[in-house]
């Protein structure tokens, strides 16, 4: 706990000292070697020296301005996702305008799944559902129809995020969400792309699913929110685990020690952008290139020279989406 501290305190002086440097911008040194990232999962490149990582803003950014901030961070490459049918043509064209920089990972949500059933009860977080006219449009089995006829576009590297979430959706949703599951589990099988978990307060059931099918060859567990116990059952199959700046978080003790239960080369960084902003800059909206100092700490806790922990995490990022 001290020595996270101490690496946030570290990364919150590096921040301000950019900041001050850019006149203002929020840019801050993260002390990696050249790292890559992606709102879903990123990749590592280690071969330049130490350039800027620079934090997450405080207004909207758009593509060409979030990919030339990318280039100056270092970042290699970025896989965004599209996870409701709206979203899904766009993620795969902006992929397919920018290759060097960006790929797409596809997917009906877990939460959407339910609302593509008709579903609309009021989640356990209290939260009020109500369709949108995509949702009457399309069924689920439509849905994920459109998300395999985009899939086999160039750019479209994963299917996901697909998964069980009971954090969001109640009793009534989870057969929806199941039965998405298990048509995307097919999915990336059949199209032989990896596959990209959300798994939210549903551990045993998403093993339970992933081991009745037989998951695919590169099956990710997205923002990996399990404990030790869990990990250690996705390395025996195999499976990566892929973790954002939420363990980053000095609470967050046991995120940490489950990281540290899995072998490095079934390890991924990611950001889940917007989401889940890294220690020091929790609090302001994410971003791939704040990704630095979640992949910081990482090292750290393997006890690893941060150098070649980019190298594993580059790798690792590689053998898993081809990018």
């Amino acid at each position: 706990m001290a020595r996270l501290e101490e690496l946030a305190r570290a990364g919150a002086a590096e921040a301000e000292e950019g900041r001050a440097r850019s006149g203002g911008a929020y840019v801050a040194s993260a002390g990696v070697a050249r790292i890559g990232a992606g709102d879903a999962s990123i990749g590592v490149d280690s071969g330049s020296e130490n350039p800027a990582a620079e934090a997450p803003p405080s207004r909207h950014l758009n593509v060409p301005e979030h990919l030339d901030r990318m280039e100056r961070a270092g970042v290699r490459h970025a896989i965004t996702c599209g996870c409701e049918v709206p979203e899904l043509e766009p993620t795969v064209a902006v992929a397919s305008m920018h290759p060097h920089q960006l790929s797409a990972a596809i997917a009906i949500h877990p939460n959407e799944a339910a609302l593509h059933c008709g579903i609309t009860e009021e989640s356990p977080d209290g939260l009020t559902h109500g369709l949108d006219p995509w949702h009457r449009e399309y069924s689920l089995a439509d849905a994920v129809g459109l998300v395999e006829e985009l899939a086999r576009r160039p750019g479209v590297v994963a299917i996901g995020e697909t998964g069980l979430d009971y954090y969001r959706t109640g009793e009534a949703g989870k057969a929806a969400q199941a039965e998405s599951f298990r048509l995307h589990i097919e999915l990336a099988k059949q199209l032989d792309l990896p596959l990209q978990i959300h798994d939210r307060e549903a551990h045993a059931d998403t093993i339970r699913i992933l081991e009745e099918c037989g998951a695919p060859e590169r099956t990710v567990f997205h923002c990996f929110s399990g404990d030790v116990e869990m990990a250690r059952i996705c390395a025996a199959h195999g499976w990566y685990g892929s973790f954002g700046g939420s363990m980053t978080y000095p609470v967050n003790e046991s995120l940490r020690e489950a990281f540290l239960a899995f072998p490095p080369e079934l390890l991924l960084a990611e950001t889940d952008a917007p989401y889940l902003t890294p220690v020091p800059w929790r609090g302001h909206p994410n971003a791939a290139y704040a990704v630095a100092y979640t992949v910081r700490v990482q090292a750290e806790l393997r006890g690893s020279p941060l150098q070649r922990w980019c190298e594993q995490i580059d790798t690792n990022t590689r053998t898993v989406y081809g990018v």
